[in-house]
């Protein structure tokens, strides 16, 4: 079970506990909320309580006196009114009242939909500092990490720096999607630790901006980045509520995380960068890790409770010599722990095409700052203005990927992310034969939007095609590939000289295999035996058979 509602089961049946009753979470007592009686939002309370039996008693024209703008108990005290009005205080008062409406506004939106009550809000908050955090490290470090490491000699430590910290989070990876499935007490605790790291970096960045320390604790500050998506996709299913489904939950974390913490922590650092340099930004980065790791044990109990879990596998052995594969009649029978969910066609597809597209990403987000210092030498307002273009792109892109794939209806989901590869890799191979900096914008605008687009798309498929049981560790699995695509596409960046031509050409190159790949995989074939298509649609569970002994 997933999170606070019933499980789903695709037969119809409710696995059912003592007295005949169905199974439910620990969250679930929460449920269901109060239902909404009309579509309207039921409108704020005034900013000034007021006397409403003066004014049925026609006195609302009197002067007001303490007792009118006495608060009821509970409520927010107002502000005094002045005796003497004047245009400043008038002003004071206006902004006062449309911030306190403003973050009324943004409470009843992180808890719209049961949020509050499934401790998505909670999550909402981690999320939204992990996307503060992002920002205001970019921020920070873009005097430093990016633009001083264009010349030759530098990329070469970079180069050594990257294999140093990416390296282990290569290796170590793959093993995250277990250590999930075994991990019955800890994901909070896991989540937490991702901020509180990056806030011992931060601090270590303060006092480290011309020594060598600088490029692995940055790059440490994107690996823990990495890792903090990872672990929350594993949670999200945990948090969900009963009125929408995974796909709308992820595009609304996207939404707050964009907005509440890539745009607002980011202007706010770009202020803090202006008055105090990058060591105030780093100080402020260090602040919202902390807060981060906060707001991360905040996030409900439940979300440690894996009993009954079956883990996700990516690859597909069905009925050979080592496993047998079951029918849901047989799920009774065998224990959860002994039996592995391997992803259907349709979800490996979708991973496929999304791995291909994150390497896009993965590529755009380091090479173009390495482009921007290579091309305008040391002026900064170029160098902020192409990466201004090309951020502003990515930024256009994004929202409109996931407001599209919050609108759309995914009927078929594996069509969206075939169609998004493709356009990733064409304008690719644009990019490299026009060897321009608007080409490499809509590259930039391309290639966010078709992520944001193909992750919903994956999101559905593993809400659709998984079984309950299933989905957290399925989520897990699949951002844990993702993240390490990314890496691939960053490593890239970083290792490949600063012509669009050459750059471009290779990652086309790598692309165009992906795409194939994913191609494959749809039509059930693969370039990679056991990781592509030749597997059903949907595949049932699997078990391992027991050793045979022979006298």
């Amino acid at each position: 079970m997933t999170g606070p509602r019933p499980p789903h089961n695709p037969d119809g049946d409710l696995p059912t506990g003592e007295h005949g009753r169905p199974e439910e979470h620990p969250g679930f007592a929460n449920y269901p909320p109060t239902a909404r009686v009309s579509g309207r939002r039921r409108p704020l309370p005034p900013l000034h309580p007021v006397d409403r039996d003066r004014v049925e008693r026609g006195r609302a024209d009197d002067k007001p006196t303490e007792a009118v703008r006495k608060p009821a108990a509970g409520a927010p005290k107002p502000p005094p009114i002045p005796r003497k009005l004047t245009i400043t205080r008038v002003a004071a008062m206006r902004s006062r009242e449309l911030t306190n409406r403003g973050i009324a506004t943004f409470h009843r939106a992180a808890k719209a939909d049961g949020a509050d009550k499934s401790g998505l809000t909670a999550l909402t908050y981690a999320v939204m500092a992990n996307f503060a955090t992002d920002a205001t490290v970019a921020v920070a470090l873009a005097n430093t990490l990016f633009f001083s490491a264009a010349t030759g000699e530098d990329k070469t430590k970079v180069a050594l720096y990257l294999l140093i910290t990416i390296a282990p989070f290569a290796v170590v990876a793959p093993l995250i999607g277990p250590m999930l499935d075994r991990l019955q007490h800890g994901r909070r605790v896991a989540l937490a630790a991702s901020f509180a790291l990056r806030t011992v970096l931060a601090v270590l960045l303060v006092f480290n901006f011309d020594s060598w320390a600088l490029y692995p604790a940055a790059l440490g500050m994107l690996v823990l980045s990495k890792s903090f998506s990872v672990l929350k996709s594993a949670v999200t299913p945990r948090v969900l509520p009963p009125e929408i489904d995974l796909v709308r939950v992820n595009s609304r974390l996207t939404v707050f995380g964009l907005i509440g913490g890539t745009i607002g922590a980011g202007a706010l650092a770009g202020l803090i960068a202006i008055a105090t340099g990058s060591t105030g930004v780093l100080w402020f980065t260090a602040i919202i890790t902390a807060l981060g790791a906060y707001l991360s044990m905040r996030i409900p109990a439940w979300v440690e409770v894996t009993e009954g879990e079956v883990p996700a596998t990516l690859t597909y052995h069905g009925d050979n010599a080592d496993t047998e594969v079951i029918g849901p009649d047989r799920k009774t029978t065998v224990k959860a722990s002994k039996r592995r969910q391997p992803l259907g066609r349709t979800v490996i597809t979708g991973l496929w095409g999304n791995s291909t597209i994150r390497v896009m990403t993965g590529f755009l987000t380091l090479y173009i700052a390495f482009v921007a210092k290579s091309r305008t030498g040391h002026e900064p307002l170029e160098q902020a203005a192409m990466l201004g273009l090309v951020g502003a792109a990515a930024g256009i892109g994004n929202f409109a990927g996931n407001a599209a794939g919050a609108r759309i209806k995914l009927g078929r989901p594996t069509v969206v992310v075939l169609r998004c590869t493709a356009a990733v890799t064409a304008v690719a191979i644009l990019v490299a034969l026009t060897d321009s900096l608007l080409t490499a914008a809509l590259a930039a605008l391309v290639a966010s939007g078709a992520s944001a687009l193909a992750k919903v798309s994956l999101d559905a498929s593993l809400q659709d095609d998984l079984p309950e049981e299933s989905i957290a560790s399925g989520f897990g699995r699949s951002e844990t590939v993702l993240q390490l695509s990314w890496v691939v596409g960053g490593a890239l960046g970083i290792l490949l000289p600063t012509q669009f031509w050459i750059g471009f050409s290779v990652v086309s190159v790598v692309l165009a295999l992906g795409l194939a790949q994913t191609v494959l995989s749809y039509r059930g074939s693969s370039l990679f035996p056991g990781l592509g298509g030749k597997r059903p649609d949907v595949a049932n569970q699997e078990i391992a058979k027991p050793i045979s002994t022979t006298d």
